[in-house]
């Protein structure tokens, strides 16, 4: 009888677990009780939580059309930190004639008042349209009514012409999520490439074909329950590469003869040089020819001739701003306005190069906010980018002339993301980028100290390389937020501040100062820092938990500070900072602060020099010592005695 009543009992436990199999595409009710929460489990201190993630991309056999399908519903802990959720900012896509559409759209704030959960709609009237770019138009909206404790949800459909422009999905993002899924479904004669990246695995995985949608399909879907925010580390500058995520590449259609999107890196430079956008533009070389330095053949070398046909293009052309592989407006519509994208100016760069008869071709890349490439799976789709390589003497060289301040193998930050794809007439080189120009920052304080305890004098911030580009592109964003960042950053009452590029491309900031706050009066002592407000205040490598990612600086870097400081007649210093110099083992890390007076001039300097672009994640160590002792010794004082 017992046996009986076991076999029973697991006979009904299999009924159960088949009766739970998980649903895909099927969004839990709004439940009241998630209106009640008062913290994540996941996270106790996340001021959101994503209570249902869903984006379900799929392919319309009968009209050809991507439906991208999305719902989510967050809860709102402390809506002050959650800003990213209480706006919604959806993208709609347009190249030439073919465009996106906005199809259903649904979104609510839920509240909890008196017991009852009340919905607030998100009327079409608080929608707004804002056109970013040639090819892009943002619908937005902010959700009303939100409150700690809200919930908010949307839901909307996009339908797209464009089966190559499926979005990568973020499973690993900042808030934690109770589920989150993707479901691509296409016809068997549409085929992607999957690639599914990051750490994390789905609970509930299903790849199949089978018969829906009145067809046969592939139906990729992944679950993924229970997921904890991602936790950033500094000094990664494209964390992005390292979250959990998926994306999908198109491969092949098969309407009755193949067409292949990405088989190999050589056909997809084959179809790159066939196309009308990129390699017929290539050979249109009577605009080289038209528009020839007169005076470069004359040049002896190829590479002479090589940089000065870079200064021309770089000098004569302003980059629009636009990416992109393909040209927009052509390269000869270009040379009328001087004014084109980056394929345009970098790719005319080429044909000038080949037309002096130097062995050049387009390097295509994917910038650093663009993700890194995946060489093993080639897609065009990929890359967003367009350099001029030329080979000299067997060594390859590479120029970006959408900078103004960039020169031979001097690239801006964007451009170094380790890997480039190469591309002659006959075949590909996959070739690994490695930034290996050394980049500077060179910060400089002169200043007099009175007798009353004020400090007044010139401050310069002056950046060299990839720095200079990348602080320029900074300033030219917003130039009142670049200048008022020293004030925020330092605390100190700067004026008259002058920010410029200088001839030899670094880029400059100076400025008079003036403070009382840097002065510390014990008796007829003056206490001070020497550094001022350059000192050290805080170490940026205080990560407590184990590093578990590359650390990453774009470029090789040093970093000069140095303290120029008068000291008023009838003092003397009690007694002097101890210097102090520590370097790694292979030589890779270093760091000096060298204090030495000079009459009654006090001259403080500190190097910090980082002697490669990227390091593994097991050098995390040495350099929070480094930076630990960098600190210790930017934070020594000195006491000023009146004679």
């Amino acid at each position: 009888m017992k046996k009986i009543v076991l076999i029973l009992m697991c006979s009904a436990n299999v009924m159960i677990v088949k009766a739970q199999k998980h649903e895909f595409l099927n969004p839990p009710k709004f439940s009241d009780a998630d209106l009640s929460k008062t913290k994540s489990l996941l996270d106790e201190s996340a001021p959101a939580e994503i209570l249902y993630k869903s984006v379900h991309f799929m392919i319309d056999h009968t009209t050809g059309d991507l439906h991208k399908k999305y719902f989510y519903r967050i809860k709102i802990y402390d809506k002050d930190k959650a800003e990213d959720w209480l706006n919604l900012e959806v993208p709609i896509y347009q190249y030439g004639n073919n465009k996106e559409s906005l199809g259903k759209f649904k979104a609510f704030t839920y509240n909890l008042e008196n017991g009852t959960t009340v919905p607030v709609k998100v009327e079409k009237s608080s929608q707004y349209k804002s056109k970013e770019s040639k090819y892009v138009s943002v619908t937005k909206f902010a959700f009303p009514n939100v409150k700690n404790g809200s919930v908010l949800e949307y839901q909307y459909d996009i339908v797209s012409p464009f089966l190559f422009n499926i979005p990568e999905f973020l499973i690993e993002s900042d808030t934690p999520s109770l589920y989150t899924e993707y479901v691509l479904d296409t016809p068997i004669h549409i085929s992607y490439n999957i690639n599914y990246t990051g750490n994390l695995g789905p609970k509930h995985r299903i790849v199949e074909e089978k018969s829906i949608y009145g067809t046969q399909y592939k139906t990729y879907r992944f679950g993924f329950e229970n997921v904890k925010g991602f936790k950033a580390e500094k000094f990664v500058r494209n964390d992005r590469n390292y979250r959990t995520k998926v994306s999908a590449e198109l491969h092949s259609t098969n309407f009755k003869e193949v067409k292949l999107y990405s088989s190999s890196w050589d056909q997809i430079g084959k179809t790159l040089y066939e196309s009308e956008d990129f390699g017929e533009e290539l050979k249109k070389t009577r605009l080289a020819k038209d528009n020839m330095p007169t005076d470069v053949l004359q040049m002896k070398t190829d590479l002479e001739k090589a940089n000065a046909l870079f200064s021309y293009v770089q000098k004569t052309f302003t980059w629009n701003k636009d990416k992109g592989v393909y040209t927009d407006n052509g390269i000869k519509k270009m040379l009328d306005t001087k004014v084109g994208n980056a394929a345009e100016i970098n790719l005319f760069l080429v044909m000038l190069l080949r037309e002096a008869g130097i062995k050049a071709d387009p390097m295509v890349i994917s910038t650093v906010d663009n993700g890194l490439i995946n060489l093993s799976s080639p897609n065009i789709s990929n890359m967003n980018f367009v350099l001029a390589s030329v080979s000299i003497n067997g060594i390859y060289h590479i120029y970006d002339a959408t900078s103004k301040q960039s020169s031979i193998d001097e690239l801006p930050l964007r451009d170094w993301n380790q890997y480039a794809v190469l591309l002659n007439k006959t075949k590909t080189v996959q070739i690994q980028m490695v930034n290996m120009k050394q980049s500077s920052t060179l910060l400089t304080v002169d200043a007099k100290l009175s007798d009353d305890g004020s400090i007044s004098g010139s401050y310069s911030d002056k950046d060299t390389g990839s720095f200079a580009m990348y602080v320029k592109d900074n300033y030219d964003e917003n130039p009142e937020k670049y200048k008022k960042q020293y004030k925020d950053n330092f605390s100190i009452d700067f004026t008259g501040i002058d920010s410029k590029i200088l001839n030899n491309g670094e880029f400059e900031s100076t400025m008079k100062f003036s403070s009382s706050n840097l002065i510390d009066r014990v008796g007829k002592k003056l206490i001070i820092n020497p550094m001022l407000f350059l000192s050290k205040t805080s170490n940026e490598f205080d990560q407590v938990d184990t590093r578990k990612y590359p650390i990453d600086f774009g470029g090789p870097t040093t970093k000069v500070k140095k303290v120029i400081l008068e000291i008023p007649e009838g003092y003397i210093i009690e007694e002097m900072p101890k210097n102090k110099k520590i370097v790694t083992q292979d030589k890779e890390i270093a760091y000096s602060y060298i204090i030495e007076q000079k009459g009654n001039r006090l001259e403080v300097t500190t190097t910090t020099k980082v002697s490669s672009a990227n390091y593994p994640k097991e050098y995390y160590p040495a350099f929070k010592q480094i930076w630990e002792v960098a600190s210790k010794q930017e934070n020594q004082v000195i006491s000023l005695v009146k004679k």
